[in-house]
């Protein structure tokens, strides 16, 4: 990543560095100015020992101080307190003179919570000392004399500038080493997703990140590995297409090469043998309808085939009864299991039961699971044919117990060209397209159709319907 994220950070922490110093120069300035507010303002300022100094200490004005909260204290030369209203931080009536400078000297100490000011009155030898209660207060000046410069100048300032110099020193490096720390947790995370991206652009489609995060990253993380797998699936399954596609035509062929090697080679020998009997040409060319019948059918059930697997295919629905509609539908299948010497049993519920069918495309679904069944499957073989409803669906049971089908053929018996007899007789099998074009159909339908079977067990074809 060339670092950029890396020194992105440094460079905006130096900028908060710097943003965050300009800051502290101007809170203090305005700390100042509002200083300079406030002391217009405030009660002790009004209220100084100056402004209240008057000879005969009796005659001050104390009532404003004490109405503010404040107190008012006289003490003489002989460090006798002769006058005291209000508040009262002195607490005693004559002060030693070590006391009396302790005093003076804890008004002036930083932390304090009073604010004192004390004026002497030389003419009647006298202090005034005016007491407010503090508010809040900062105590915090740098003063510096200007008139008479000190000899230890160069050495405070030497000492103050190699105090804020290592500060700064301290700050910058503080401030490398978190946008380092702060980097590294953004830019490992970014790495490993930039390595399982380019393995996955090179064709490992499996290909995964492993953060361990509970932040952004890790949602991240959970969203690569979703796509990661979408597209991993979307690979397989047009491998398994492609693989489909390839069987579907080897299959195409080998179906198609059978019959018509059979109309072209009975066709040559009615075109080349002039002294066919008439029993002859005709089974001839019974052989050449026969198989022409067989090509034909292929090619319908292929188009039918293609033609559900396109985007724009459309079912005609119809609301219907699907109980009225199932009688109807094995009333005209009774002939053909009667002529096949099969028995039957039939479930159909006397209640109504409404859902959405094409049913011009049921029908085509009955008739290849009877077509199916009756081709497949011995005389003497019972069919029950039931009808239920549950969970919001309707189930259509197609139960026989025939030959059944091995398991190897009927985890794929819904795939095209896929038969029973494995052999692909012509004779015997169909096109192998008839349950392909079933499932096809129940799925536009937004169902779903199940095998049960084994050998010598029968199937049981389960068929689900949303009701309305």
């Amino acid at each position: 990543m060339n670092r950029k994220i890396e020194n992105r950070l440094l460079v905006n922490y130096v900028l908060m560095f710097i943003i965050s110093t300009i800051i502290a120069v101007i809170a203090y300035m305005l700390l100042g100015v509002a200083n300079d507010v406030l002391s217009k303002t405030l009660v002790k300022n009004n209220y100084t020992a100056q402004s209240l100094m008057k000879d005969d200490y009796e005659s001050i004005d104390t009532k404003s101080v004490i109405d503010n909260g404040g107190g008012v204290q006289v003490i003489n030369r002989d460090y006798e307190v002769v006058l005291s209203e209000g508040l009262d931080t002195i607490k005693k009536d004559k002060l030693s003179a070590a006391e009396f400078t302790e005093f003076l000297t804890l008004t002036k100490s930083v932390g304090i919570p009073y604010s004192y000011s004390i004026e002497y009155n030389p003419m009647k030898q006298f202090w005034l000392i005016v007491t407010f209660p503090t508010s809040i207060r900062i105590d915090f000046k740098v003063v510096h004399n200007k008139d008479y410069p000190s000899v230890d100048t160069q050495k405070v300032v030497s000492f103050i500038a190699a105090v804020a110099l290592s500060y700064l020193m301290l700050l910058a490096i503080s401030t490398v080493i978190y946008s380092k720390i702060t980097s590294i947790s953004i830019v490992n995370p970014l790495k490993k997703l930039c390595s399982s991206a380019r393995r996955l652009k090179e064709g490992d489609y499996s290909s995964r990140v492993n953060l361990n995060l509970k932040n952004e990253f890790g949602e991240l993380e959970q969203i690569f590995n979703e796509m990661a797998q979408q597209i991993e699936q979307e690979i397989s399954r047009r491998r398994q297409s492609e693989e489909n596609r390839k069987r579907l035509i080897l299959d195409i062929s080998h179906d198609l090469k059978n019959p018509l090697a059979s109309i072209m080679g009975y066709a040559e020998l009615c075109h080349n043998k002039s002294d066919l009997t008439k029993e002859e040409l005709l089974m001839y060319t019974r052989v050449i309808y026969e198989n022409s019948q067989r090509v034909n059918s292929m090619i319908t059930d292929l188009f039918e085939l293609s033609k559900m697997d396109s985007p724009g295919y459309k079912l005609e629905k119809t609301r219907v009864d699907i109980a009225e509609y199932m009688r109807e539908a094995i009333g005209s299948f009774i002939s053909i299991f009667d002529s096949s010497g099969f028995a039957y049993d039939f479930y159909i519920p006397e209640k109504e039961i409404y859902v959405d069918i094409d049913i011009k495309l049921m029908d085509r679904v009955l008739q290849n699971l009877v077509v199916n069944t009756v081709q497949y499957n011995p005389r003497g073989t019972k069919v029950i044919i039931s009808l239920s409803e549950k969970d919001g669906k309707v189930h259509i049971t197609f139960k026989d117990d025939g030959i059944g089908i091995p398991s190897e053929i009927a985890n794929n018996i819904f795939q095209p060209f896929v038969r029973e007899d494995r052999a692909r007789n012509s004779q015997t099998g169909g096109t192998g397209l008839g349950l392909a074009i079933v499932e096809k159909i129940i799925a536009a339908h937004g169902g779903n159709i199940s095998l049960k079977t084994d050998t010598g067990h029968g199937c049981e074809f389960i068929i689900s319907l949303p009701k309305i």
